[in-house]
């Protein structure tokens, strides 16, 4: 095994294999992919798997991740964790010194080893939305990401909304629909609307605090949603020992607006 530049053959070695199976799966050379990673136990590191997949993309191509950042609040499941077990002082405390979200600066450790690399990479966009912002790679990245307003999430004013306009591909990398953010788009298309809730988060300067109103997503059915996405809609391979999934977004959304617009009725 030799190395050079600090990249052994073996490394090579394995990007290639994986760029081969992100083209033979489907991925569009000079299109747009939003990925989903967990790289647990895989060994590969992180600038691996996005060179990789942007290999596979070409130099044409964009590379898009969650970069999401829930910690950025006292409204999250995330939160609630936190400050679990604190007393009321320790909780305030603990409040007060969150940081402000900085786009090009507050790490988004949630999202998986893959997503932060490609939010950290040289060159890479970033959008603004102190809790939902996404993270991209390549000659699109700037027009995709561009504005994200804060009362919409994953909506109609948001990069998702550019994605789906631009014809994405969704990869699920060794992680289930459960995740695929692209379904919380399709909530803001199903009829009835779901409801609105308040949230809060920190932006520019500790302990400024904004509050806005959005939907309240829901992702406990995403799971059921994606196991009943039909087989001809999806491209399916292995990896390292679990599922990687090719589908195309505007697939995703349409069936679960379907899905959401067939049972989430009691939730009007």
């Amino acid at each position: 095994m030799t190395e050079r530049a600090g990249v052994t053959t073996a490394d090579t070695a394995r990007r290639t294999e994986l760029t081969d199976l992100f083209r033979t799966l489907g991925v569009r050379r000079g299109g747009v992919l939003m990925a989903h990673a967990s790289l647990s136990g895989t060994g590969a590191a992180p600038e691996l798997v996005r060179d990789a997949l942007l290999a596979a993309l070409g130099p044409e191509g964009t590379l898009v991740v969650p970069a999401f950042t829930p910690e950025n609040s006292d409204t999250s499941r995330a939160y609630r964790e936190a400050v679990a077990g604190l007393d009321d002082r320790e909780a305030a405390e603990y409040r007060a010194a969150m940081p402000p979200f900085d786009p090009d600066a507050t790490e988004c450790p949630t999202m998986g080893a893959l997503a932060e690399c490609v939010r950290s990479t040289s060159g890479a966009v970033r959008s603004a939305h102190p809790q939902t912002s996404l993270a991209g790679l390549g000659p699109r990245a700037p027009e995709l990401l561009r504005k994200h307003p804060l009362r919409s999430h994953l909506g109609r004013l948001s990069p998702m909304a550019r994605l789906y306009r631009a014809d994405a591909q969704v990869l699920l990398l060794r992680v289930g629909f459960e995740v695929c953010s692209s379904f919380h788009y399709a909530e803001y298309l199903t009829r009835p609307r779901p409801p609105r809730r308040t949230y809060r988060c920190v932006v520019g300067h500790k302990g400024n605090w904004v509050s806005y109103r959005d939907l309240s997503l829901n992702d406990g059915d995403f799971g059921a949603i994606g196991a009943r996405l039909p087989r001809g809609l999806r491209a399916e391979a292995d990896w390292a020992s679990k599922p990687v999934v090719l589908c195309s977004m505007r697939d995703l959304v349409r069936h679960a607006k379907g899905q959401m617009s067939g049972y989430r009725r009691a939730l009007a």
